[in-house]
Formats: C-alpha cells, sequence, structure tokens
C-alpha cells in the first residue's frame, strides 16, 4: 500500500472510530430513539456516502415493515410505504438476518422494482444489514447506489454492521422505555389508553390546537344495555367484550392520529387530533356502523350484539378548554342516548352549562 493510500486509510479508521465513539455515548444518554437514529443518519451519511438510504422497521402490532427513516431523492414516497418480511432484497435480509452486498440489483431474483416505480429512483447496488437484538431482528438498514465503483466494499459491510449493531441497542433500550411508560397509561383489560392519560393529553393538545389553530375532536361512547351483558353471560364474558370493543375501535382508527381512551365502565373515548365537526361525525358514523355489523364473543361460542350511543365536540366550537371538550362530549353522548340510544349527537356550540362548580376537576368515572 502506498503512502497515500495509508494515509486515507489511517483517516477513515479514526474517523469510524470517532462516530462509534460518539454513538456509544448517545446511547447512554439518552432513551429517545429519534435522538439516536438523527446521530445514525449523520453518521450513515458522512461515512459511507450512499445516494439513498434508509432504517426499515417492524411494525410490532401488525408485523409489516415501514421506512422509520428514508434518505435521498424520493425518499418523501418511500415514508409513506410498507413492505412485508421476504419482499425485495431488504425484506430478505429482514426475514434471513444476513447482511446482503448486491454490486447488479439486476441480477438479484430478491430485488422488488416497486420502490423504484413509486420513487422514480434507479437503484443499482445495494447494502443491506439487519438490526440485531438478542438474536431478535427488529430491522433493516439499506444504503442504494454507493459513491464509487464498486459501489460498496467489504469495508463498508464491516462499518455498516457496526452501525446497525448501535442502532439495534438503542431501538430495544427505546422500545423498552416506552413499554414500561405504556403501563401507566394503559388500561390493563382493553389496551386502550387509560382516563389519566386523555386528561394528559387533552390538555396538551388543545392548547396546541388554539396555537396552530388546527381543530381538535372529542368522541364519546357508551355501549348501550351493556348491563344486560353481564347479567346473562357473566362478568368475565362482560370483560371479554370490552376487550373486543376496544379492539375494534382501535381498528378504525387513522394510524398515527387518533387514540382510544377506556374512560371507565363501558364508556370509550376517541382523541382526533385535526379534526373538524363533519370528519369527527363521519368517524363516529363508522364506528356506529362498525358495532351494528359486529358479532362480539363468537370466540367463545356466543352471539353477542352491541350497539352504542355516540357524542361528539370539537374545540373551539364546543369547548374553550379540555374540560369543556370533555363535558360537551359527555353531554352530547346522553343526548344520543335520550334519541333511543345507538344514534350520534353533535355537541351544541357554546358547550353545556357546566352549573356552579369552580371548573377545576374533569368529570369523574
Amino acid at each position: 500500500m502506498n503512502p497515500a493510500d495509508l494515509l486515507s486509510a489511517m483517516k477513515r479508521t479514526v474517523e469510524q472510530l470517532a462516530a462509534f465513539n460518539e454513538m456509544a455515548k448517545a446511547l447512554t444518554s439518552t432513551l429517545e430513539l429519534r435522538e439516536v437514529l438523527a446521530l445514525v443518519m449523520q453518521k450513515v451519511s458522512s461515512l459511507l456516502l450512499p445516494r439513498n438510504w434508509s432504517l426499515i422497521l417492524q411494525d410490532e402490532r401488525t408485523g409489516k415493515l415501514y421506512f422509520e427513516i428514508a434518505v435521498g431523492e424520493g425518499a418523501g414516497v418511500l415514508k409513506g410505504l410498507q413492505l412485508n418480511p421476504g419482499e425485495g432484497i431488504a425484506g430478505a435480509v429482514f426475514s434471513s438476518g444476513v447482511a446482503r452486498l448486491v454490486h447488479d440489483v439486476g441480477g438479484d431474483p430478491s430485488f422488488s422494482p416497486r420502490f423504484d416505480e413509486a420513487s422514480a429512483f434507479h437503484t443499482r447496488s445495494i447494502l443491506a444489514v439487519p438490526l440485531l437484538s438478542r438474536g431478535h431482528v427488529l430491522g433493516v438498514i439499506e444504503l442504494v447506489n454507493g459513491p464509487t465503483d464498486p459501489p460498496f466494499s467489504n469495508d463498508d459491510l464491516t462499518t455498516l454492521t457496526a452501525i446497525a449493531d448501535y442502532a439495534a441497542i438503542a431501538i430495544e433500550n427505546a422500545r423498552n422505555f416506552r413499554r414500561v411508560q405504556e403501563l401507566t397509561i394503559t388500561d390493563e383489560h382493553t389496551g386502550c389508553y387509560n382516563a389519566r392519560h386523555l386528561r394528559a393529553l387533552l390538555d396538551t393538545e388543545v392548547k396546541r390546537s388554539a396555537r396552530f389553530r388546527h381543530p381538535l375532536s372529542l368522541v364519546f361512547l357508551d355501549l348501550d344495555h351493556f348491563k344486560s351483558v353481564n347479567d346473562r353471560h357473566g362478568h368475565l364474558m362482560g370483560s371479554a367484550t370490552l376487550k373486543e370493543v376496544g379492539d375494534l375501535l382501535m381498528s378504525l382508527g387513522r394510524n398515527g392520529l387518533d387514540a382510544v381512551f377506556r374512560y371507565g365502565g363501558d364508556e370509550f373515548a376517541i382523541l382526533l387530533v385535526e379534526t373538524d365537526q363533519d370528519g369527527a361525525a363521519q368517524i363516529a358514523q363508522r364506528v356506529c356502523e362498525a358495532f351494528r355489523g359486529r358479532s362480539f364473543l363468537q370466540e367463545h361460542g356466543l352471539d353477542v350484539r352491541v350497539t352504542a350511543s355516540v357524542g361528539v365536540a370539537t374545540f373551539p366550537e364546543h369547548a374553550t378548554s379540555a374540560l369543556e371538550l370533555i363535558r360537551s362530549a359527555d353531554f352530547a353522548m346522553y343526548g344520543a342516548k335520550a334519541r333511543g340510544r345507538d344514534a350520534i349527537c353533535v355537541a351544541e356550540p357554546g358547550g353545556p352549562d357546566t352549573g356552579s362548580g369552580n371548573g377545576s376537576d374533569f368529570p369523574a368515572r
């Protein structure tokens, strides 16, 4: 190796060691996933110089793979796409847990052109490594079209594998931290968020809505004649029904926009950010239709039919605070019951009469 090449190799090694040291420090200083991933983005881009690259994770709920990070041409399109484990080179790396260095994707049967077609990008080469934590694959880091010919080397593979090891530790730690946090804000019987979390989150969202002048809606629903389910089938089956109701409501939500809460007993709430009164009423209609078409407790050999009375309130039309928004939605829900149940009622402008109290407490359940 001539002196110039030796100096270049030494410089690269020093840069790699500095990057790894910085990532190791980040891992011990924060459990915020996005902070660590931002550092990973920076180091991948500066050390390996890919034209495009992405960090792909598995959705823990659906099992699908999605683009948590996408950098480069067409990245905005990729952020909205999903793929199945085994699909494409990245999907194959996820399924096998084995890294791949492909100099010419045209000769690789695993390559899927679907993502090039969506992003109008031309992929020639790919370097993909799995994110491994304790023998479990969390996702994939994929680099596309390197800066040289050949585009990626075995040294690049070694570097990216080390980066992926750090990233996997960060992701696993952040997810474990989030799971512990979720235990304090989740209803143990249904898997929905609990009333305490609704109160805390609603305060934040109302302030955000007022600041940016975005609409915010709240849907309250109460199961009609739910006592008869407990009386006829027992409280164990009643609890199982509530779990199925929670699952149904969460399946109807828009990913990343809606949050479902068990407010108490057989009452549930759905928080709809950036949703006006008309949009909230449409979602409420979907909820009622879903209940009408659903048979509960089939896994237990039963055919239980349940409907819901639904109230809708929107900030700022029906409330000036988080407290008033809850009261308006709650009041509208009782209006739906007064109409004969299995109905939707939208709150009146200005909200309900809150009486002579000091207005400091949320409606208790």
